[in-house]
């Protein structure tokens, strides 16, 4: 997986660097707007440095996008069927978080992503990441508390939850064994 992530890390990067470009942002615009260091923003650019969900989640937040949405301008290709072997897969260096996007690149709004998240690991995400999307949580195994504001949803094997307005959230797989689980969203 190493080589496959610091390939992955390197197409991040560029594509980063290309959402700035066509906005003709400097390095320190986005790092206004995204509220990451220039020095970060900089090695992320050169693949230097692989950023964790919260990094990318406030990157893609300045350029008006999702994180699903800027990893896959980064990862596909286009095409009409997504082979597993395709498929990009991410992991976040901080949590273990294993994001795989499984739908093929094409104009629709809606994208499948297979995630697995290591028992007790925590990831947080600002509402922010959720104001552009609509998506629900379905859980294929392992455990899920998914809190969304202050609720805290408790989710078991085939349980399937749909979010509300745009919230903090954050997502805790309790154990014993990995949570996994699949992500339907929808860009409004």
């Amino acid at each position: 997986m190493d080589d496959i992530s610091n390939d992955i890390t390197a197409t991040i990067g560029r594509r980063i660097r290309s959402e700035r470009t066509v906005r003709d942002w400097s390095l320190a615009e986005l790092a206004r707007r995204s509220d990451v260091s220039k020095a970060m923003l900089s090695a992320i650019e050169r693949g230097a440095t692989s950023p964790t969900a919260a990094l990318l989640v406030r990157i893609a937040a300045a350029f008006g996008m999702t994180l699903s949405t800027l990893i896959a301008r980064a990862e596909l290709q286009g095409g009409g069927v997504s082979r597993r072997d395709d498929q990009p897969v991410w992991q976040d260096p901080a949590t273990g978080y294993i994001r795989r996007h499984l739908s093929p690149a094409s104009q629709m709004p809606l994208e499948l992503i297979r995630v697995s998240l290591p028992a007790g690991a925590r990831v947080s995400l600002p509402a922010a990441s959720y104001a552009f999307i609509k998506q629900q949580i379905w859980l294929i195994d392992g455990r899920l508390d998914f809190t969304e504001g202050d609720v805290v949803h408790r989710l078991e094997p085939g349980d399937c939850l749909a979010l509300g307005a745009p919230a903090d959230c954050v997502f805790h797989a309790p154990g014993p064994a990995a949570a996994e689980y699949l992500v339907a969203l929808v860009r409004d």
